[in-house]
This record gives C-alpha cells, sequence and structure tokens, in this order.
C-alpha cells in the first residue's frame, strides 16, 4: 500500500544519520563532539515503526486482507541488495588488513547479519557499542538491522492477529507494549547493559512509539488539526533531538528514560509537521531529502570505511584525511543509491530478476566467509611469525578438568593435587596469560599448582563499573575474603602475586606517546576499585595483605609487565609495504623505555616498599627492555612475537617470563633445602 510522500521524514532521516556517522567519526565541530550520536539508531526505528504500521493498517483497512508476499518482498528489494553490495565490497579490505581472528570474526558477523542475528552474535560475543575494539568491526552497526528485520518478521503477524481478533484492543495493546518496553529499558540498562542495548524486546517501544502514531493518524483520517501546537511543537521536537545529541554520551544508561526526549521529539515533529510551518520547511529542502533518501547507504557504508581506516591508521589524529573518508563515503553512497538501491527498488524491474541476483550474491558471500571461519581466517596468506599465537587468546587456554577456562574462575584450579608443595598464582589477565606455560613448568617439578586469576589481588575494594556503579559479579570484597579463607590455611606455599597495577593506580588506560593508544585516546578505566572502607588505597590494601601472607609464605611478586599501545600483530601486518604480499623486511616494532619507566614508577614504589626475608621480585621488563635497542621495549625478535596484544603476552613471551619465575621457584627451593 503505498503512502503519501512526507519530504519531512526524509529530512529526520538525513538528522538521523548524520548524528551517527558524526558519532562513530568521533569528531569535534565547534567544541561539539556529538557525543549522544548513537541517538540517531533511535531516530530510524521510530520511523520504521510509522512506516511499516501505516502501511500494514491502511491496506488492512481498504482493502480487508494483507498481502505477505508483496510487504516482504518490498523490504527484500529495500533491504539486501545494497547490504550485500557493502558486504562483498568489503571482502578484499579484510582479507588484507585483518589477522586471522578478526578474520574469523569479521566473516561471522556477516553471517550472522545475514540471517537478522547479528545484535545477538555481538551480545553473546561480548562486544561493547562504543568501546575501541567495536569501531574495529566492519559490520558492528548491522545489529540495528537485525532488530528492525526480527521486527519486520514477528510485527506483521501479530499486529494482524490482534487487529481481526481483538481489534478494539488494538491501540491498548500498542500502549501497553510501549509501557512494558520502556519499562524494561530502563531497568535492564541498569542491570544487564548489553541485552537490553542489542535485544529487540527493549528497543521495541521505539518502533511502537511510531506504530501509535500511525494508528491515531489512520483511524482519525488526519494528524493534528491545532494551528498553534503545529506552529510550535515541531521547533520543541528538533529541540529535544539536538539536546540529545548533544548532551547523551556513552556514560549514560541507554536505552531508558534518558533516550526518551528524542523519541519524543521525533514523534512531535512526525504528528504536528505542516507544510506551513518552519521546521517541516527546514527538513523538507533539497539538502536535507537528498541527504534523508541516501541515508540507507550512507549508514551501510560509513562504519566499514572508519573500521577499516582505524584498524590501519590512515586518518589518526588527521582531520583533513578524516575528511577524506566523509567523501569517500558520500560518494559510495551516491553510487549505491542510485545504481543498487533505487533499481531494486523500482517495481519495473521484475523480482524473479532481483532475487536472483540476491541468491547469487547470498552463495558467494556465505561460501566464502564459512570457508574462512573453517581455515581459521586463512591464516596461510600471513607470514611465519604472524601465525603463532593468534587463533586463541593466551588467558584462554589453561582449562579445568570440565574443560571451563581457568581465567575468571571464581572457584580456580588445581593441578597435581597429590603434591604437598604449593604454588599459587594471583591476578588478573597478565598473570592469566602466563599460566598456560607456567602450569606446565611447576607440575614438572611436582607442585601443586592453583590459580586464582579473576582480578588484582585488593581486599576490601569491589570493582565498579562507572558507567552502571555495578559491582563486579566476581572481582569483589567477597570474592577477596574467599580467597583469604583459602590462603590463611597455607604455610611454607609459595604464592605468586602479579597484574596491571599501573592502570589500576592510575585508572587510565595506555598510550605509548608514539601512536599507540589503547582505546580511545586518554580513556580512563571503565572499571575501577572502590573501598568499602577498612582500606582507603588500593596501594594499602596490596602491601598490607601482602605482608600478611609473607608471615607463613614466601611470595613472589610480578613486576608490571611492559604495556606496548600498538596491537603488535597489527601494526606488523599493516605497517608492511606491499599489501598483496607475504614477503617484507620484518621492522621491529617498540616502545620507549622512559615511557615505561614513567607509567610504573608508582607501581615500583609500591612494590619495592613491601620487604621482608619471604619477598622475592620477578622483573619481567628485564627481558624486552635495554636488550636489543637501548632505551627501548622491543617486542619480537625475527621468529615469535612476545606480546599477544597491546598489553599481554604471547605464549612466548609466557615462557620468557615463566623461567624467570621458575628460577625464583628454585631459589625458594635453595633455600628452603639450606635450612
Amino acid at each position: 500500500m503505498k503512502l503519501n510522500y512526507r519530504p519531512e521524514i526524509d529530512g529526520l532521516r538525513a538528522i538521523a544519520v548524520g548524528a551517527v556517522i558524526l558519532y562513530h567519526a568521533q569528531i569535534s565541530i565547534l567544541g561539539y563532539s556529538f557525543a549522544g550520536g548513537f541517538i540517531g539508531v533511535d531516530i530510524f526505528f521510530v520511523i520504521s515503526g510509522y512506516l511499516i504500521t501505516s502501511i500494514i493498517l491502511k491496506e488492512l483497512i481498504t482493502t480487508g486482507s494483507f498481502s505477505f508476499k508483496n510487504f516482504y518482498q518490498r523490504r527484500v528489494r529495500r533491504i539486501l541488495p545494497a547490504l550485500l553490495f557493502v558486504m562483498l565490497a568489503s571482502l578484499p579490505f579484510a582479507w588484507m588488513f585483518f589477522l586471522t581472528s578478526s578474520f574469523v570474526d569479521f566473516s561471522k558477523s556477516i553471517l550472522y547479519s545475514l540471517g537478522f542475528s547479528s545484535n545477538f552474535y555481538f551480545h553473546y560475543s561480548g562486544q561493547e557499542y562504543g568501546a575501541y575494539s567495536g569501531l574495529l568491526k566492519p559490520f558492528l552497526h548491522t545489529w540495528s538491522l537485525s532488530v528492525e528485520e526480527q521486527f519486520y518478521i514477528l510485527f506483521p503477524l501479530v499486529f494482524i492477529v490482534i487487529f481481526r481478533y481483538f481489534r478494539k484492543y488494538l491501540i491498548h495493546t500498542l500502549i501497553l507494549g510501549f509501557i512494558i518496553s520502556l519499562g524494561l529499558a530502563d531497568w535492564g540498562s541498569r542491570n544487564y547493559t548489553s541485552v537490553t542495548f542489542y535485544f529487540p524486546h527493549t528497543r521495541m517501544w521505539e518502533l511502537l512509539a511510531g506504530s501509535i502514531l500511525a494508528y491515531f493518524e489512520i483511524s482519525l483520517g488526519h494528524r493534528s488539526e491545532q494551528k498553534t501546537l503545529n506552529l510550535i511543537l515541531p521547533s520543541l521536537g528538533l529541540i529535544l533531538i539536538g539536546y540529545s545529541i548533544l548532551s547523551l554520551n556513552d556514560g549514560m544508561f541507554h536505552p531508558s528514560f534518558y533516550t526518551l526526549p528524542s523519541v519524543i521529539g521525533v514523534c512531535l515533529i512526525i504528528w504536528f509537521s505542516n507544510k506551513d510551518e518552519l521546521i517541516t520547511r527546514l527538513l523538507s529542502t533539497k539538502l536535507f531529502v537528498g541527504i534523508g533518501l541516501i541515508s540507507y547507504s550512507l549508514y551501510l557504508w560509513h562504519y566499514p570505511v572508519f573500521a577499516f581506516s582505524r584498524v590501519t591508521k590512515f586518518a589518526e589524529y588527521d582531520i583533513f584525511k578524516k575528511l577524506l573518508l566523509g567523501v569517500i563515503i558520500l560518494i559510495l553512497s551516491i553510487i549505491s543509491y542510485y545504481f543498487i538501491e533505487r533499481p531494486a527498488r523500482n517495481i519495473n524491474n521484475k523480482f524473479r530478476v532481483i532475487i536472483s541476483l540476491i541468491i547469487i550474491s547470498l552463495v558467494i558471500l556465505i561460501t566464502f566467509n564459512s570457508n574462512i571461519i573453517l581455515k581459521e581466517g586463512f591464516k596461510n596468506r600471513l607470514p611465519r611469525i604472524l601465525q603463532k599465537d593468534l587463533t586463541e587468546r593466551p588467558w584462554e587456554l589453561l582449562k579445568n578438568s570440565e574443560g571451563k577456562p581457568c581465567h575468571g574462575n571464581y572457584d580456580g584450579c588445581k593441578f597435581n593435587i597429590s603434591s604437598k608443595n604449593k604454588v599459587h598464582l594471583i591476578g588478573d589477565s597478565h598473570m592469566a596469560a602466563i599460566m598456560f606455560d607456567l602450569k606446565d613448568k611447576v607440575v614438572k617439578k611436582d607442585y601443586q599448582f592453583t590459580t586464582s586469576t579473576v582480578c588484582n589481588f585488593f581486599p576490601g575494594f569491589n570493582l565498579i563499573n562507572v558507567k552502571t556503579k555495578r559491582v563486579d559479579s566476581q572481582c569483589n570484597n567477597n570474592y577477596f575474603i574467599k580467597l583469604k579463607e583459602t590462603l590463611s590455611n597455607e604455610t611454607n606455599s609459595i604464592i605468586i602475586i602479579g597484574g596491571r597495577f599501573p592502570a589500576h593506580l592510575s585508572n587510565y588506560l595506555f598510550d605509548n606517546q608514539e601512536g599507540g593508544v589503547e582505546g580511545k585516546e586518554g580513556k580512563e578505566m571503565v572499571e575501577k576499585f572502590v573501598s568499602i572502607g577498612k582500606y582507603e588505597t588500593i596501594s594499602s590494601s596490596f602491601k598490607n595483605e601482602v605482608l600478611e601472607l609473607s608471615k607463613n609464605n614466601k611470595i613472589i611478586l610480578i613486576y608490571p609487565i611492559p604495556e606496548v599501545g600498538w596491537h603488535v600483530a597489527n601494526k606488523i601486518w599493516i605497517d608492511r609495504k606491499n599489501k598483496f604480499s607475504r614477503d617484507f623486511d620484518l621492522q621491529y616494532v617498540t616502545t620507549s623505555y622512559e615511557v615505561y619507566q614513567n607509567r610504573t614508577k608508582t607501581s615500583f614504589e609500591l612494590l619495592d616498599s613491601i620487604k621482608n626475608e619471604n619477598i622475592y621480585r620477578v622483573y619481567p621488563h628485564s627481558l624486552f627492555c635495554n636488550t636489543v635497542l637501548k632505551d627501548r621495549c622491543v617486542t619480537h625478535d625475527d621468529k615469535n612475537l612476545f606480546y599477544f596484544d597491546d598489553n599481554h603476552p604471547s605464549l612466548k613471551g609466557s615462557e620468557m617470563i615463566n623461567n624467570l619465575i621458575i628460577k625464583k621457584i628454585n631459589e625458594i627451593k635453595n633455600v628452603d633445602t639450606a635450612n
């Protein structure tokens, strides 16, 4: 059923896609950072709910029936051709620039998107939207398309059943669904952040907001006829949208009541817009309408272009290159609109031709991406040094007898339990990264090996998410109480303690000051340790608790493992001169030893202050810094990577660190034997 064209809705689409692109571009204009630009997706949801409900309801009322065939053919014409085109165009760049794990993740995201379920994939793969890692995933933005597609599949079925059998309750059902979904969104954003962001049940209220407008418009036969309100409220709507884009940020709960002003703003414009009113005339100008018409292509293209540019560091810190990316996105969008979108949506072009091309594209994408997954990202295309230690995270390799990873395991893991001589490993993922190799070395020396690698050892503290204020379900004082109960019964054991002290003591992620920045530049830690009262600082907690343990046990303190900033393997791969060849001269990727010293000064002071005869020390930086190159920390040699990513040691790096630890264990054993 054809609807009357409303140019101001294309104007709204222009605002939505513009906000999203500025948000993902991470640029500021006249001091405004557009930190709430993600709200553009919510604008799209309201518009989609309004238009789809209008189509369904008008057809039901005017014809007394509804053609699912025609409805889904229109959706296929609208959504798939452009999406498939962007996916096909992205494959060569993924081949050139992605390492194995990133390439596999890229392919999985495409396959899930083709199955209208990428929102579930990104949730279950632990991808936080807005996190820097998400900016490197070319098809993360398809989560919103999946939500809409799920709506398109389920909503017509439910709507028609209610219309036919419970018609007098139709609007009540829409309003009730809106209220329940909004309530779940506000509650869930504080308790189940990822599920609330990605899943459709907490996005449905935005789509239903548009549905409610469509119902009233069609049932009344008109929109608002209040001239005064028609002149005033669209301006208020635009103000609410603008306020949300400029004032919201990643630290706020979303979707939630914070999202409501922007949704209300869209509804005000849709309902009260009038051809004689200023905002309607503004949104109906050629510029806004033109951008609105290509908004779907703009949305599809912008994220892959930005993702590949970030992987290659193409436009980092260069505003002119970022503007060039904007021009590229615009050109690609115009091309795909005129040569893909419009022909596919033209009813004069037979559907069987379009569906044939879609099927061919699907076969190519499914076949190629399935092979990428099955062949572990075609790792043979990489030089040998980059084929090692890249398929699995080192901290996930050690597992208990039930096959569960030891890292993050609240109860820990135990190996060689028959031995009376015990070695405990305590710390965060930095310690978890070395435990796979360390377990073998320790067990070979006939020690019992126990792991407690949930988080840094700061009893009396809870790890709190700065955004949600939630206490971490594992890293909290209850965990520390349980761990201390276990350790308090130990005597003459060896307890190895380490972790990422520089990050937690400063509450900042790492910047190597040479372009290697972890996450967003200068970004604070998302999670921080907060005292529950016993200790004022994590430093005092760590020092006093370690000294207490050292009364009856030997303690090995692991000093900070050098952070890198670069993802070492990515940097080696991207910096090669010939993007199509595996053959290139391997250059050292290094970081400044001076930066390491400044970053770890407080950590060294803390660890150095813990003194008694039972304290032993291991210095990982002695392996990597001031060795091959003076005043530099080296990340690899000609054959092996020492680092898995920008912070954690690889299996080779772990082996090197563990050799130092074993020397200390032998030293302790010799001292005990002598006594």
